[in-house]
């Protein structure tokens, strides 16, 4: 037999994404505190626009946003809010999407995998996501308990199990 592996990625569901951005512009449009201030949110080519007459006003729509995102399953470490930016009367904020799992982040999994993992497992750098691979499945089930565990900077999802 040879070895069971898995594939560890970093990837967002563009579906759930646009739904919780569509419920939250609905309930920006029809909360009583977001009357007359200019709320707003939408798709503003691959990233996400908030806009407000107020910076307090463009944060609580962001909150709004999370919650959505919370709800529908898309982890919060998958989006990158930018700095408010005032826009005329109006107070902007730049929602970015991260997917994928960067060298940096991938060396420092894998280096997590290697001295607290067990032994006998191995894990690859593939572009922007890594295989890990070991004879026993038993060790991979450690390794993604391991890695649900620690608190790193992306989201991770963990893919072809075999």
């Amino acid at each position: 037999m040879g070895d069971s592996s898995f594939d560890i990625v970093s990837k967002l569901d563009r579906q759930e994404v646009d739904n919780a951005l569509n419920q939250a512009a609905k309930e920006v449009a029809n909360r009583f505190d977001f009357r007359n201030v200019d709320a707003g949110i939408k798709w503003s080519g691959e990233t996400i626009e908030i806009q407000a007459n107020a910076e307090e006003r463009a944060l609580a729509v962001l909150d709004v946003l999370k919650d959505k995102l919370v709800k529908r399953g898309v982890s919060l470490k998958a989006i990158e809010p930018g700095d408010p930016k005032p826009s005329g009367k109006l107070t902007k904020i730049g929602v970015g999407l991260k997917e994928g799992i960067s060298q940096e982040n991938a060396k420092k999994i894998s280096k997590i995998i290697r001295e607290e993992g067990p032994k006998g497992v191995k894990a690859q750098i593939q572009g922007e996501e890594l295989r890990v691979s070991s004879k026993k499945k038993d060790d991979l089930q450690e390794v993604i308990t391991l890695l649900k565990g620690k608190d790193l900077d992306v989201a991770l999802q963990f893919t072809n199990y075999r």
